[in-house]
Formats: C-alpha cells, structure tokens, sequence
C-alpha cells in the first residue's frame, strides 16, 4: 500500500470498536465536527431536547451526562454547562432582559455580578436596584413592572447573611408576577436545601467550587424545570458560543460521587474553626449561617442542616487594616487566593468600605477562611499562632 492510500486508511479506518463496555468514568468524548449519517439526518437532528448530536459546542455524551447528574443533583429538569459561573450569570441575564428592563439585586451579591449591572448591562438600557436581602419590605419597595429578574443569593457573598427564601420568594410572586426569580446556589451545592421546592424559577452554580471540588477546573451551570424558559436560555448560550473542555467536564464528573462526603467534612470542620473564633476577643463577631447571631441565622435554621466551608471573622475595629493583613500573610496552612471548595483552605481580608451601597453594620476588617480539607486541629493551630502575632 502506497503512502498516500495509508494516510486515507488512516482518516477513514473501518474499525469500530464494539458496543458494550462499561467503567465507572464515564467516556470523554471530544468533537468539533459531528458526522451524521445523511443529509436528511442533518437536517432533523435536533440539540437543544438533547435528542442527537450536532455539533460540538452543543453537547457530546460526556456533557449531556453531566447535565444529567447536575440537573439530579439540584432537582432540575434542565441543565447547561458554561465556562464559568460568572458566564452562567451572565447568560441569564442576556436572554432574560432587553432595554427599559430591570433587574433586581441583593446589597451582597457576589460583586463581579453588580460590576456586570453596572457597566455591560447599563450601556444596554438594563437598569439595576439593590435591595436589603434580610428586609422583604425592601425588596417589595423595588418591585415595579420593569423588573424582569430577581438575583437571590444565600447567604449573601462573604459576609454569609442567610435571607429568608420563602419570604422574599412570595413577596416577588405576589408583586411582580413577571419577574424570574433566580438564585445562585453555589454554596448551597445542591445539598444545603432543595432550591426548587421554594418555588423560585432557576438556579446557577459556579461548579468551580465543590463540584470540581480540585482548585483547578473553571465551569458553571444553569439549572431549572421550565421547558420553555429553558429552551430560552439554550438559544441564547449556543448564539454567545459558549462551550465547555471535556476535559474539564470529566474532571467534575470524577468528583460529583464524592461531593456529599466532602461538603459534609468541609462544613464539619468550618463549624469547629467557627465555635475557635467566637472564643477569641480579637473577633468583634463570626459570620457563619448556623451561628446563633449571625445575620439570618434564625432563617439557615428552618431551612437547612448544612453550612458549607466558609466563615467569615469580623476583627476586633481597634484592630488596624494593617495588622490584619499581617495576620493573614503570616498563615501557613491557610494560602491566599480567590475562590472556595477545593482540598486547600484559603484566606482573603476585605475592607468594607465600598462593599456594601446600603447601610451596613460591619466596621472591623473582615477575613474571609474559605476551609479545605486539611485535619482541623492543624487549621486551628495555624490561626491560633496567627492571632499571638496578631496581639504581638
């Protein structure tokens, strides 16, 4: 065989390998182009009900099935994968709002979130309000017939206020029936609560956190049970391009099997280093949703029995910013970076001025501990040599 014919054979092998086998890591099926079997075929074949395959930006067996476990998780119908959490943000507010439109905001949402509201969606004539997530009456004040979407969060974005999900769901029911009311579930991961049984419409993950549970893959997802709204924010995901590496997708499937195992020791160890902390008269106060004081504290309660890996200590405000920040880069065990989930606990101060747009009742420097998966007894120790420092 001559060298050209091996490099047809090559590109056109006849081996198909046979059906049947079976592993507990599920196929990384990777495509650009999708063959179809006839042009009739290519014609009919349909992505958006997941029926068939079209090409790969709309889904291969890897990421339908990852959608599949997601939607299980979270008790949707529907899922979409996106490149981040952020981008599954941003896909919803696209498909969902248009110019002369508003969309609501709680005072702590996550920021990058209000910094899109601020610019991109303002150049479009999407305008946004903020409301108090602990006030239902502030949120029904902002409750005209422009608002098209409400963001809910719990708990709020690093100071951890858990809102009362009920209450504010029913408010926006009955005083803006038109409105979607979507939240983001990060930190609740599926098993904190069961997010549509409150009646809300969808909900978001930045599966960067406990999903992929490693610190290394960076991915989101939608999720809901209307077919109509879902078919609405397919559309416009496939129009924005967006996709996801396979890669990446079977790095989050390895680690959804051992996700109830990891939330409930992270959560485990995040409430002793929290019970630590209230003991130290160098924490003005420890913002954790199942400490009793913390702010909604009363509604994590009713809802929940999981809290997650993420506390937040408000220092003592005698304590200078400086100092504060001297104590987290003297950390050992703790490193500092963004984001929350993975093996590696980490540790980031926040000053609030410029927060918080509504009055707030925060003054000292806030740390944010984002708890891994190292023995507690070794974090406490860490944050323990940290605060002899720290009064040094």
């Amino acid at each position: 065989m001559s060298t050209d014919r091996k490099a047809t054979e090559l590109i056109h092998h006849p081996y198909e390998a046979p059906e049947g086998f079976a592993s507990p890591v599920v196929g990384v099926h990777k495509a650009s182009t999708v063959f179809f079997n006839s042009v009739a075929d290519l014609r009919a074949r349909r992505w958006v009900d997941k029926s068939g395959y079209t090409y790969g930006l709309h889904g291969t067996p890897t990421t339908f099935t990852l959608e599949a476990r997601l939607a299980t998780l979270e008790g949707a119908k529907h899922v979409i994968l996106a490149p981040s959490g952020l981008s599954a943000l941003t896909v919803v507010n696209m498909a969902l709002l248009k110019a002369g439109d508003a969309v609501l905001l709680p005072d702590n949402v996550y920021y990058p979130s209000r910094d899109f509201a601020q610019h991109e969606m303002a150049g479009w004539g999407v305008s946004h309000r903020l409301y108090d997530p602990l006030d239902a009456a502030s949120l029904r004040a902002q409750l005209q017939p422009d608002v098209k979407l409400v963001w809910l969060e719990a708990p709020g974005s690093v100071t951890l206020e858990f809102p009362d999900l009920p209450a504010l769901i029913a408010t926006i029911r009955e005083a803006a029936p038109q409105a979607v009311i979507a939240l983001d579930n990060t930190w609740g991961a599926g098993l904190a609560f069961a997010p549509f049984e409150l009646g809300l419409d969808l909900t978001i993950h930045a599966l960067t956190k406990y999903p992929s549970g490693g610190g290394d893959v960076l991915m989101g997802s939608i999720a809901c049970r209307d077919d109509a709204l879902y078919e609405k924010l397919a559309w416009t995901h496939s129009r924005l391009g967006l996709g996801v590496g396979m890669n990446d997708v079977e790095s989050v499937l390895r680690s959804l099997p051992t996700l109830p195992l990891r939330y409930a020791a992270q959560d485990a160890s995040c409430r002793r280093i929290a019970a630590w902390a209230q003991a130290r008269p160098e924490v003005r106060r420890v913002l954790h949703p199942a400490v009793a004081g913390s702010p909604g504290h009363e509604h994590w309660a009713k809802l929940c029995t999981a809290a997650a890996g993420l506390v937040t200590l408000e220092m003592d405000p005698a304590i200078p910013s400086g100092k504060v920040d001297a104590f987290v880069d003297g950390l050992k065990r703790f490193r500092i970076g963004w984001s929350w989930g993975g093996p590696v606990s980490l540790a980031v101060p926040y000053r609030v001025n410029g927060l918080r747009k509504l009055p707030q009742p925060y003054e000292g420097v806030l740390v944010r501990l984002c708890i891994g998966l190292e023995a507690t007894e070794d974090l406490i120790a860490d944050l323990e040599a940290g605060i002899q420092k720290l009064r040094g």
